[in-house]
Parts: structure tokens; sequence; C-alpha cells
């Protein structure tokens, strides 16, 4: 077996066992958007017109988290150490982690946006081209939150840098105001974040747009998702200080 399909199995058997990291990954997402469905049950047209967006999001936020923690406690406890005194190279790991939690990505594509279907959620567009940015989001989190965490030396810090990185995107990729009635110098800085491509996308799926309307923010976000790795490959540490 490959060193990255070991580590990949390795971190999934792990995963496997964490039922608490499970139910944050899967149930968490469906909680949130199932109480907007709720709040708004008489007014269907914002989870219409939100709930795309919201499946788009919360699995980035979530992978984040749980990628940062997970692969930081990997280092805190030495595996990563052992690991690294054998053949197997740095590019193997990160893409072990990667591929570990892209799996658990789709399967969390696959439940939000069924879920968010369930409440009630009505997309004009593709719904397939929904999970697939959602999964694109999913992964963007994951590859986010192993670079992320060569920065931090606890899991606290791991958690801390999950405003430090978010925060700025949430507040200028659309969700809040449309991005053209922003201030022009916000706008421009919208544009270095990759969570407004995954809103972008979102939006315009919500509003009846095929592939060819999607596939120029879908690109932007994988070549984030993939510089990401590449940091995440240059900035792994056998263990943190």
């Amino acid at each position: 077996m490959s060193p990255t399909l070991a580590t990949a199995g390795r971190v999934l058997a792990q995963l496997r066992g964490d039922h608490r990291t499970v139910a944050l990954i899967l149930l968490l997402p469906c909680l949130l958007i199932g109480l907007i469905a709720w709040m708004f049950d008489d007014q269907p047209q914002v989870l219409d017109q939100f709930g795309p967006m919201l499946v788009g999001l919360f699995p980035l936020i979530v992978m984040f988290l749980v990628t940062s923690v997970a692969t930081l406690r990997e280092r805190q406890s030495g595996t990563l150490e052992r690991l690294m005194t054998t053949p197997i190279r740095r590019g193997d790991l990160v893409a072990g982690y990667a591929l570990a939690f892209a799996t658990l990505a789709l399967v969390q594509a696959l439940v939000v946006v069924g879920f968010a279907v369930l409440v009630g959620m009505d997309v004009e567009g593709p719904l397939g081209l929904v999970v697939v940015v959602a999964l694109l989001d999913a992964i963007l989190g994951c590859t986010l939150g192993l670079a992320a965490s060569a920065l931090a030396r606890s899991e606290f810090q791991a958690v801390q840098m999950m405003p430090a990185v978010l925060f700025p995107q949430l507040i200028t990729c659309g969700l809040l105001m449309p991005r053209d009635q922003m201030p022009q110098v916000l706008e421009w800085l919208s544009r270095a974040f990759p969570l407004t491509y995954a809103i972008e996308a979102m939006t315009s799926l919500a509003a009846g747009a095929e592939w060819a309307g999607i596939r120029g923010a879908v690109g932007v976000i994988g070549l984030f998702i993939v510089g990401a790795a590449l940091l995440g490959v240059l900035t792994l540490r056998r263990r943190t200080p």
C-alpha cells in the first residue's frame, strides 16, 4: 500500500472511533441549517436564497476546525515525528491527510445538501453542482486547516486560527452585503479570498446557473485548494515546539 493511502486509512480509522468529531462534521451543519429553516418557516424564499450559501459555508468552517486540531494533535503526540523518521515524504503525509478528510468531506456534502433539500431548500440550478461546490468548499477548509495548523502550538491556538483566517473572508465574501456595494478597497480585498468564489458559485446556482456560469469560480477554488495543500507540505514540521 502506498504511504498516502496508508496515512489516509490510519486517519480515517482514528476518526471512526471519535464519535464527537464525526457528529461535529455531519450533524452540526445540518442542525444549523435546520434552525434557519425553522426560523423562516413562513418565508421559504429566505432558505432558497441563503440556503445554498450556507451549504457551502458551514462545511468549510467545520472541516477547517477539525483538520487543524486533528493535525496539531498528531504533531503533539509525536506521531508525525515517528513517521518522518521513515522514508515517507512530507508530500505523502499531507496527501494522506487531505485524502482522508476529503473522504469525510464527500460524505458531509451529501448529507448536508440532502438535509437542506429535505427541509425545503429549492435550488434553480443543478443540485449535483451544489454537491460538487459544497465538496470543494469542505476540501478547501481541510487544506486551509492543514496549512494553518503549522502556525499553532496548541489546540487552543488552532481554534484561535479560525477567526483569524475565516472571519475576514466572512465579512467580505458577499454574504452580509453585495460586494459591488462595498467600499472599493474591500471589494478588491474580497477577490483575494477563496470564500468569495465559493459564495459566488453557490449564489449563481441558487439563481439557476449551469456549469458554464460557475466554472470560473470553481477553477479559482481549485487553485486555492492546491495552493493551501502546497503550503501545508512546505510548513509541515515533525512536532510542535
